[in-house]
């Protein structure tokens, strides 16, 4: 008999999350879209600090209910000596922890992984923080515009001789969540051999300078310091934004075939045999000379004119979408990514899609982020609470919610 298939990668693996804003909850929210059955602890008194993000659907932070969509939501003080036990409780039964709170503040509560995997040594426990568990930032509070700062990201982003610009999505929060999620995932797989879980240190700091493969190849070969380039490439040409009569497109002609069939679009196939043109290396050290050459010509015709001339022409190229454009694209409309969870007050709510697609076990499309404290009872009659002793802990300030 064939063995069955779950329906989604992870189910049947429970996680407990005790995160805030960013990192820890973009994380779980990957473990929980592969199919995990995430319980999100939050403090009674308001909770993730995420809830108090605008704009607001019925008093409810739009940003938060999609950030922490496929989630269960346990309103828990663990501050309180009940709160405690009852998290250790949990943790017998779970397979992850995600936190990202600063690093020694789950020792603080007692809820640290030394004294949780002692009840628990399957137990996989992953910790975002700013800077990592050691080292001499450890400390010091580590926000996202930070870890964009000293990795050295909002050195090389923005126009030249332009004031400092970070990236415009939270990159290093993002990326240490994504490598949060690797690493959980690389842990459960050992945990299959040897049966015991480990302990992930994923940092923002670190996540960011991860990400600078072109500017570390560029300075360990030569001891140049990268500088910001605006949207051109690090060491090929032409690829960045280029004028045309009603904004901006983009275009990467970065091969040879690319570029001689670009030039020929253009008008000015001989650019193609150009000494000075000769390769990317040329081009690229010739920018200066060679984007106003190509912006003299294609300011003359608007955007979708190019697009369309250069995609006949094989040329990669793409015009620069806002994001009611984005939201609406024919191409993820087709590819069916987003989707609709469902929230106890707000109702439907467009979600973004995971960007897995996965042909047997596909990731999961269930409900939007959780009410604070949606599931309390929920979780805590499955550890064989009674009615009663959920009401008097919730009298008592230890729990929240329904």
């Amino acid at each position: 008999m064939s063995k069955a298939i779950p329906s989604h990668p992870l189910t049947g693996i429970r996680v407990i999350e005790v995160g805030n804003y960013m990192a820890g909850p973009f994380c779980a929210m990957q473990l929980a879209d592969l199919g995990a059955d995430v319980i999100k602890v939050e403090n009674p008194d308001g909770g993730d600090s995420a809830r108090d993000s605008a704009p607001f659907l019925e008093g409810e932070s739009s940003p938060f209910i999609r950030l922490n969509r496929n989630k269960r939501s346990l309103a828990i003080n663990l501050k309180a000596p009940e709160g405690k036990e009852l998290f250790r409780e949990l943790v017998k039964g779970a397979d992850v922890i995600v936190e990202n709170l600063r690093p020694g503040t789950m020792a603080d509560l007692e809820l640290d992984y030394g004294r949780l995997s002692a009840l628990n040594p399957r137990l996989v426990y992953v910790a975002a923080s700013g800077w990592g568990q050691t080292g001499p930032y450890a400390q010091l509070p580590g926000l996202d515009i930070m870890a964009q700062a000293m990795s050295g990201l909002m050195s090389i982003t923005g126009e030249p001789n332009g004031n400092p610009v970070k990236v415009g999505v939270p990159i290093c929060d993002l990326v240490c969540a994504l490598y949060g999620t690797i690493g959980a995932l690389a842990a459960l797989r050992v945990r299959e051999k040897t049966g015991r879980g480990q302990f992930i240190d994923v940092s923002l700091f670190e996540a960011g300078v991860s990400l600078e493969v072109w500017e570390a190849g560029r300075y360990f070969a030569t001891g140049e310091v990268p500088g910001p380039l605006g949207s051109a490439h690090q060491a090929a040409a032409p690829y960045q934004a280029i004028r045309a009569a009603d904004g901006y497109f983009t275009v990467g002609a970065t091969t040879p075939r690319n570029w001689r069939s670009l030039c020929e679009v253009l008008d000015h196939p001989e650019w193609a045999d150009e000494e000075r043109f000769k390769d990317n290396p040329s081009r690229h050290a010739r920018r200066d000379v060679l984007i106003p050459m190509i912006e003299e010509v294609t300011s003359r015709q608007p955007r979708a004119h190019w697009v369309s001339m250069l995609q006949q022409a094989g040329v990669p190229c793409a015009e620069i979408q806002t994001y009611d454009q984005v939201f609406h694209d024919q191409h993820l409309q087709a590819r069916q990514f987003f989707w609709k969870g469902r929230h106890p007050k707000v109702g439907d709510v467009e979600q973004i899609g995971s960007p897995i697609h996965l042909s047997e076990t596909p990731v999961r499309k269930w409900r939007a982020g959780p009410a604070l404290g949606e599931h309390t009872s929920e979780v805590l009659r499955a550890l064989g609470r009674t009615e009663a002793e959920i009401s008097e802990l919730k009298t008592r300030g230890v729990l929240g919610g329904t």
